[in-house]
């Protein structure tokens, strides 16, 4: 339902209001994640796939949220419940390629869901959700801020494809196929290219979803870091830098 205001004013009712704060927000998405039947899993499927394809037609949605129930932010935590399953999936993927034991594999899983995944995510998220409303508001705009649950979103959907590339794909090239995890030039010229792919994505993903925000301004700052990227990428293929062997090295002495 849209938000009842107040003819006098436009401002919103006090019962309306207190159903709009952001604790409020934050009862209801955590309540709902104790009720799978409540959630909508086929459409947050429909949302992983355009994040490949088209990520605009993703946030499109989210618009049409802001209009219909005065939230950018998700109300249904069917992605990340999703999201969860596909990174449990992929790292005991890992844990099998990389020879890993029982428990060796389930510390690995702890620390990347709660470190790599949650934790690193609340730390993105809240960087973001502070430099867009401290230096991309428009000055109009200072009343109508970033939502932090907005900006937890925009990581999640960007976190996603770089998820599937690195976490997923990126497993049927370690030890067969090319063998990326080798010193030869094929095996980190392929490796690289997928993490310039995956981070790459990450980049343009991030960028549109604060683009989508109509009180931002100068968001195309967010597009500078692909300068960096791309260098970084061929000096790592002029030096030897092989990125996925070094996350293998990592994440085997993390268990250790």
């Amino acid at each position: 339902m849209l938000p009842t205001t107040s003819p006098q004013n436009g401002s919103l009712s006090a019962r309306d209001a207190a159903r709009h704060t952001a604790g409020a927000k934050r009862y209801k998405y955590l309540r709902r994640l104790l009720h799978f039947k409540a959630m909508d899993f086929e459409f947050a499927v429909w949302q992983m796939l355009y994040l490949f394809t088209s990520p605009q037609r993703v946030y499109r949605n989210f618009h049409y949220r802001k209009q219909t129930k005065d939230q950018w932010a998700r109300d249904d935590p069917a992605f990340l419940v999703l999201l969860s399953i596909w990174l449990c999936v992929s790292t005991v993927g890992f844990g099998l390629v990389l020879d890993m034991g029982f428990v060796e594999t389930l510390k690995l899983l702890l620390w990347v869901v709660f470190i790599d995944c949650i934790g690193v995510g609340l730390l993105i998220s809240t960087l973001m959700w502070f430099i867009t409303n401290k230096y991309l508001l428009k000055p109009p705009s200072k009343d109508y801020d970033v939502e932090w649950g907005y900006a937890f979103d925009v990581h999640l959907n960007a976190f996603y494809p770089l998820l599937v590339i690195l976490h997923f794909l990126q497993l049927f090239f370690i030890n067969h196929i090319v063998v990326i995890n080798s010193d030869w030039f094929l095996g980190y010229f392929v490796g690289n290219s997928l993490w310039l792919t995956a981070i790459s994505y990450y980049l343009y993903i991030t960028f549109l979803g604060y683009n989508a925000l109509p009180q931002l301004q100068n968001t195309v700052v967010l597009l500078y870091p692909f300068a960096l990227l791309v260098l970084l990428y061929i000096i790592s293929l002029s030096l030897g830098w092989n990125f996925t062997k070094g996350l293998c090295w990592f994440y085997k002495y993390r268990v250790q």
